[in-house]
């Protein structure tokens, strides 16, 4: 599904800002696609992910949707899902992940 913006949308929608050598980008990226694809798009709850790269290649960001924040934080505590996780932060620098 692709993802919806919409004023007071009742969507839980992550932004989750990497920062991140630039020689990596595409590697954190693929990372994040292949967790997607492999395991966060069949969890409970999950609406959509994007993944982009900024054009100097210091930042990935995902924007994802959920359709709860207690299906995000479900997700959270997958180990499934944690091990993808722990996966991209280790290529990352820092991350900032907000739940809006």
């Amino acid at each position: 599904m692709t993802a919806t913006i919409e004023p007071h949308s009742p969507y839980a929608t992550l932004i989750n800002v990497f920062t991140v050598e630039p020689t990596r980008a595409r590697e954190l990226a693929d990372v994040l696609t292949a967790a997607t694809a492999k395991v966060m798009q069949h969890l409970p709850g999950f609406i959509s992910a994007s993944i982009h790269l900024s054009t100097d290649g210091t930042r990935v960001v995902n924007y994802g949707q959920w359709g709860s924040a207690e299906a995000f934080a479900a997700m959270l505590a997958n180990p499934v899902a944690r091990e993808h996780m722990n996966q991209a932060s280790a290529i990352a620098t820092s991350f900032e992940p907000r739940l809006f």
